[in-house]
């Protein structure tokens, strides 16, 4: 997960709609079945899935908590770190 990415994807939700994103989501999900994919080439896909997935969680927090941008952003990275050092 990338943070530069997913405050872009954050902003491009506030100015558009979360549906792209997912629909985005479900697309990228497809074609993770097609067989004749490379590693390479699923773990781009899969570095997709978790920042579009990373902006979605960051813009629910920033909708149900109230937070800025910063710290939704800033909360999610703390979790998100603290469960890779476990």
């Amino acid at each position: 997960m990338k943070l530069p990415i997913i405050k872009h994807l954050t902003n491009f939700i506030e100015e558009n709609d979360e549906d792209y994103l997912i629909e985005a989501m479900e697309v990228l999900e497809s074609m993770i079945e097609i067989p004749s994919l490379k590693d390479e080439e699923l773990d781009v896909i899969g570095e997709l899935l978790s920042n579009f997935s990373g902006a979605l969680e960051v813009k629910n927090k920033m909708r149900t908590e109230g937070l800025s941008q910063k710290d939704a952003l800033n909360d999610f990275m703390k979790r998100v770190t603290g469960s890779i050092d476990k």
